[in-house]
């Protein structure tokens, strides 16, 4: 059973770096995009970063871009997000997502992934 780790939250200061790691297990995610996906409370989950499954494209949403970098290690089935220039309104449960079907372009719906670890803590204060 496939399987995703998150880790790396924790509470910064506006400004600060942070650098979130998605573990996956159970089977090889080589061929599948994968997704930073996030929820604040009170909010809905929005998209944050994809990448292709080889890394040759990556996605962001537009509040994050220019700040975040979202990277993968297939060698280590493992997927980064680098958090840089942190924001407040950054603050929120950070997810992982497989995407739903392999060599597929990511979208930035969330009903396009899979397999959601259960999340790690990222909390910004001004």
């Amino acid at each position: 059973q496939e399987q995703l780790v998150e880790s790396g939250g924790g509470l910064v200061q506006a400004g600060g770096t942070l650098r979130l790691s998605c573990a996956a297990s159970g089977r090889t995610f080589d061929y599948y995009a994968m997704g930073w996906f996030r929820q604040a409370p009170g909010k809905e989950r929005e998209f944050v970063a994809a990448i292709t499954w080889a890394g040759g494209s990556t996605y962001y949403a537009a509040s994050v871009k220019g700040r975040f970098t979202i990277s993968r290690d297939n060698t280590k089935n493992t997927v980064y997000l680098q958090m840089n220039s942190l924001k407040p309104e950054d603050t929120a449960l950070y997810y992982c997502a497989v995407n739903r079907e392999k060599l597929r372009i990511p979208t930035m719906s969330s009903r396009d992934f899979r397999s959601w670890g259960q999340g790690t803590q990222v909390t910004v204060s001004s």
